[in-house]
């Protein structure tokens, strides 16, 4: 039996007489991509090797801040779940007991902030004050030891607010995932105090997840 052959064009049509190829012909449109070589950068390299390998990850989480001395006691209170958890400073002290929060906070000289001069707005107003401390939760996967979570969370509190700004931490285990509460001052230690009170968290997303890698 004879080859039967068409050659249809681009536009799908040919002439009725014309011998037709029933190759399958198919043609690229797409856009060619950038010339060069791509280069990635040393930590999004890193970032690659994690997620290949698997890497716990650590979540972060700003839950808040207090923007009075009371405020401030009650959340450190609540996380050291009222004398009974050890709050962990960033001295390395272990303070424990019902007195622990009133003795952290007049250690920070927290009624030195300039915050504490302005009034508590009336009620239904909005609080403008600026806040004394940024509280932050770290988190990672149900099934992580919990001492390999505070182990992260002792290293990220050291790199990044160690001799500027003081902070302490207490680990919950009460849930499936184990986590870390991490109380930051936002004033600096050495430097002047300014209108923004966001220096602590400068280089993370405030009110938004982030996560790192230990």
């Amino acid at each position: 039996m004879p080859e039967q052959t068409a050659r249809i064009g681009r536009s799908g049509r040919g002439a009725a007489d014309a011998p037709r190829d029933m190759t399958l012909d198919i043609v690229s449109y797409g856009r060619r991509g950038p010339g060069g070589t791509l280069r990635l950068g040393a930590d999004q390299i890193a970032q690659i090797q994690r997620t290949v390998g698997r890497t716990p990850e650590v979540m972060v989480k700003v839950s808040g801040g207090g923007r009075d001395i009371g405020g401030v006691e009650a959340h450190l209170r609540y996380i050291g779940r009222h004398g009974k958890l050890p709050i962990e400073t960033d001295e390395g002290l272990a303070q424990q007991g019902r007195g622990a929060a009133k003795e952290i906070a007049a250690d920070w000289q927290l009624e030195l902030c300039r915050s504490q001069y302005k009034p508590r707005p009336a009620p239904g107003q909005k609080d403008t004050r600026a806040k004394l401390v940024h509280n932050i939760v770290l988190s990672m996967p149900t099934g992580t030891p919990p001492e390999k979570v505070l182990a992260a969370a002792r290293v990220f509190a050291r790199e990044n607010f160690a001799l500027q700004y003081r902070y302490a931490m207490v680990l919950h285990t009460d849930q499936p995932h184990p986590h870390v509460h991490l109380v930051v001052k936002c004033e600096h230690e050495f430097e002047c105090p300014r209108r923004s009170r966001t220096e602590p968290l400068a280089q993370f997303p405030v009110g938004a997840n982030s996560s790192w890698s230990q």
